[in-house]
């Protein structure tokens, strides 16, 4: 029974942090587009703030652990499919972290990416995430 409930928190989570990493790049778009200075620019700011410190970081955290036991619980260590899943979401974290690190440049009032690059990023969660179902659900290896 434990192992449901762990499997049920994981996905729960999982949905939660994919939500978060969707909506992050859409809010950088709309903070591009404000104002440099105003209080347009001041309320994306928070927004993305909040969505990292209320969402994000406690959603990651909980899939990484709830992740993890039941990897332990079901001997996926050994499994090739686990590999490449994990080193998937190794890759998705990694790209969380860029996420939170061009907040914090945009947050000082730095532009680095265009629009258009920003859109594609919201593609990033999405093929990870197509990827990672297919491992646990198919287990091709």
């Amino acid at each position: 029974m434990t192992y449901f409930w762990l499997k049920a928190g994981h996905i729960i989570f999982v949905i939660f942090w994919m939500a978060g990493l969707f909506m992050l790049p859409r809010y950088f778009v709309y903070h591009q587009e404000s104002e440099p200075g105003s209080e347009e620019e001041a309320r994306w700011v928070d927004r993305e703030r909040k969505l990292q410190k209320i969402i994000l970081l406690p959603s990651i955290i909980v899939v990484w652990v709830l992740g993890l036991l039941l990897a332990y619980q079901i001997g996926a260590f050994t499994q090739g499919w686990f590999h490449l899943k994990l080193l998937l979401v190794l890759m998705l974290s990694a790209y969380h972290g860029y996420l939170a690190a061009y907040a914090r440049k945009l947050a000082r009032g730095e532009r680095a990416l265009t629009g258009k690059q920003l859109r594609l990023f919201n593609e990033v969660p999405g093929l990870a995430a197509a990827l990672i179902v297919v491992l646990v659900v198919v287990k091709p290896f």
